[in-house]
């Protein structure tokens, strides 16, 4: 699933709510114009960032548009040359000639040869590498390889395991010992077809993830995607989504999280890799053509505006309603959560009085009926003061709030 095939209107949105592509205020035009360029693409949404290499890098991408940025790394990489496990499967390689290298990842192709010559084996692995064909994923496995002195027999046009498996077994594999570079978690279906088709398959993991050492922001992500307090959570590995789905059981939440990102709570996968678990569990997910990191940041920019967005107009102003902001005639004004969520909610249809018992719902925090409904108050009175326009939210004497909009056009 691409971008471009995302699933739609993730957003809730008002009945008499209005969602052009690029409508809107200037701030919403501006971001549908040049999406991947514009400074406020991302202005007013929370994103999730669940990456540990090269965590900053990216973060910096979506800050650089105006996303607010939540940092909670999901998992840590074990060094390669402590990694047995590797070492083992290294010397099983070495073991015996080698026909065929699949290698999924630059990365993991260079620790792989810088963990060989710490022990010792980097001759032994170069020579056999030299002798081997050379399939790689991409153009960054390609790089490494290059960059290795090597030559690559061929490269997947599309980047992706599966057109070297079909590569593969287009061909008779008989007897033919092939080398898998593993990336991050096992190919189970990937090399159980290989070796149904006659080849000696070893498996290489260059990477070993655990649990990131600190887990309580990865927790506390987690309760922010549960409540809707993130617009988006953007992954990075296929170990960083199986991570947060196990941190979300520990918790009794792993139904909860499911459920957010397959609601409001936009999925946001670096590639088809990364994305498999969540697919896997019918959640749809936002993924750039190419996977890269510049290229998902470029995808939730066209995305978010587009689906992640409600406009209406109130009191005669056009309201962009973002995650934690609202941009009023194409001004962006933050809002705390209270006032956010007072918003949100009367927002569901535009013109129509909710009660302040219903109101009180939605509010953060679990209150009594008397503080609940002087937090409504409050709320309200910390909204209109936000918005800076008289008029825009209405009291109903004795039955609530609405905004002022003409309920015919809801």
């Amino acid at each position: 699933m691409t971008g471009a095939a995302a699933t739609p209107g993730r957003a809730a949105t008002g009945a008499g709510a209005e969602r052009p592509p690029g409508g809107g205020g200037a701030l919403a035009g501006r971001a549908a114009v040049s999406p991947e360029t514009a400074p406020d693409a991302l202005a007013g949404f929370t994103v999730g960032v669940t990456a540990t290499r090269r965590r900053e890098e990216f973060c910096a991408l979506l800050e650089r548009r105006g996303a607010r940025v939540v940092r909670a790394p999901a998992i840590r990489l074990v060094p390669l040359e402590e990694d047995a496990g590797l070492l083992a499967a290294t010397r099983e390689a070495l073991s015996g000639p080698i026909d065929d290298v699949v290698i999924t990842t630059g990365v993991g192709f260079r620790g792989w040869t810088a963990a060989a010559e710490g022990w010792g084996l980097s001759g032994d692995l170069a020579a056999h590498l030299s002798r081997a064909r050379l399939l790689t994923r991409g153009p960054k496995a390609r790089g490494a390889v290059r960059a290795a002195g090597l030559d690559d027999h061929w490269t997947a046009p599309d980047e992706s395991c599966e057109e070297i498996k079909r590569h593969l077994l287009a061909q008779d594999l008989t007897g033919r010992r092939v080398a898998v570079q593993l990336h991050g978690e096992p190919l189970t279906g990937f090399v159980a077809e290989l070796r149904a088709a006659g080849a000696e398959v070893v498996e290489v993991p260059v990477y070993r993830w655990l649990p990131y050492r600190d887990p309580s922001p990865l927790r506390r992500l987690i309760s922010q995607t549960v409540t809707g307090a993130v617009d988006a959570v953007a992954f990075t590995s296929a170990p960083a989504v199986l991570a947060m789905l196990a941190a979300a059981r520990a918790e009794g939440l792993e139904e909860a999280l499911v459920a957010a990102f397959a609601g409001p709570v936009v999925a946001a996968c670096v590639g088809q890799v990364t994305a498999g678990p969540l697919l896997a569990r019918g959640v749809p997910v936002v993924c750039p053509e190419r996977p890269r990191l510049g290229a998902l940041a470029r995808a939730l920019a066209r995305h978010l505006p587009e689906h992640g967005v409600t406009r209406l107009v109130a009191a005669g102003c056009e309201l962009e309603i973002r995650g934690h902001a609202v941009a009023v005639d194409g001004g962006l004004r933050t809002l705390p959560p209270a006032p956010m969520a007072v918003l949100k909610r009367l927002a569901v249809r535009p013109g129509h009085v909710v009660a302040r018992s219903e109101l009180r719902t939605v509010l953060p925090g679990a209150t009594s009926r008397d503080s609940a409904e002087h937090a409504v108050e409050m709320a309200v009175t910390r909204l209109r003061r936000a918005l800076g326009r008289s008029g825009i939210v209405e009291t109903v004497i004795k039955r609530g709030y609405r905004l002022a909009c003409d309920r015919g056009a809801a």
